[in-house]
């Protein structure tokens, strides 16, 4: 509307199949401190049913907030969402949200005063899981993000670009796929590796839900991150978000060396039961440290082992290491 002022941050959100969390995400959006008229949100329902298009529609009519929709019936996958979303922003700043999350109330505002400080960087903010989850009960059957300084995975969760950086390196790689799979992070060290400059914004506060899975949720979860190592063929410098540069996490390590260790020879065998204990007990403590008892122990090594062979097929195809 002539007379407007040009917002000066657009938040961009891809969702699906999330209406119930989208709505406390647009609920949040709307008890930002920026003034209104300063900021756009941009939703991509990417593929969703009906109930998020009725959604979406009833926050449309409310009013209140600059709302924009962009539909596509089927899901582009979270990096082709992210795009179409971005690119039908307006501001030359554009944060980056999850259907999941809800931003505090001054998120806006530090997010732009900490991109006034720092012309041209990508600014990530603090992530911490849903201040009403429950603090106790299986936490191994759980999903949420904690992000508590810069990550070197720059998870779209709560993450500010510059739009110029964004139309400079052609967003997200859609090549990443249908499944999150940390195409996220690939856009953020190819930006690095041109020059970009990362700074974090702890005072940008988004709170990320805490989701309740089944066994078989969890398991299948595992199966996803071996398209990763497509991250890590062409940057190798993160992988300084590994262990030891090669595994994906220390469970994986302590599980190959305890495979090593049963495959040694005989006169290996003390020194192999000593390996074996080793692990057994950081896993006890896993187990305990996640509110489970030693009863989940084969579920978790069932759930590393899963894990691991899903970055080893990751690796063979794009022909890097990675375990």
């Amino acid at each position: 509307m002539e007379g407007m002022p040009e917002p000066l941050v657009s938040v961009v959100v891809s969702t699906y199949e999330r209406p119930a969390q989208l709505g406390r995400l647009l609920a949040a959006l709307r008890a930002q401190t920026l003034d209104r008229g300063r900021f756009e949100v941009v939703v991509v329902d990417n593929g969703s049913g009906p109930a998020t298009g009725e959604l979406l529609r009833l926050e449309a009519a409310r009013g209140g907030l600059d709302l924009h929709v962009a539909r596509r019936d089927q899901t582009l996958g979270p990096s082709g969402g992210r795009n179409l979303g971005w690119r039908a922003a307006s501001a030359p700043l554009i944060a980056f949200t999850d259907d999941d999350c809800e931003p505090e109330p001054e998120w806006l505002e530090v997010l732009l005063a900490k991109a006034s400080e720092h012309p041209n960087a990508i600014i990530q903010g603090r992530t911490c899981p849903e201040s009403d989850a429950p603090a106790s009960g299986n936490r191994l059957l759980t999903r949420t993000v904690s992000i508590e300084r810069l990550s070197p995975q720059y998870e779209t969760c709560n993450i500010a670009y510059p739009r110029a950086w964004l139309e400079r390196l052609g967003g997200f790689d859609e090549g990443f796929g249908l499944r999150p799979a940390g195409e996220d992070t690939d856009l953020a060290w190819r930006a690095i590796e041109r020059g970009a400059v990362t700074v974090f914004a702890p005072e940008a506060v988004v709170r990320h839900a805490v989701v309740q899975l089944t066994p078989g949720q969890v398991i299948a979860r595992a199966t996803q991150w071996g398209e990763c190592a497509r991250l890590f063929a062409r940057h190798p410098r993160a992988r300084e978000i590994l262990y030891r540069r090669l595994f994906w996490n220390v469970w994986h390590y302590l599980l190959v060396r305890s495979l090593l260790a049963l495959a040694s020879p005989r006169r290996l065998r003390p020194l192999a039961r000593l390996v074996l204990a080793r692990h057994l007990a950081e896993l006890r403590a896993r187990a305990a440290e996640a509110g489970a008892g030693p009863a989940w122990i084969p579920y978790l090594v069932l759930f590393d082992a899963v894990e691991t062979a899903s970055m080893l097929r990751g690796a063979v195809r794009h022909r890097t290491l990675l375990l």
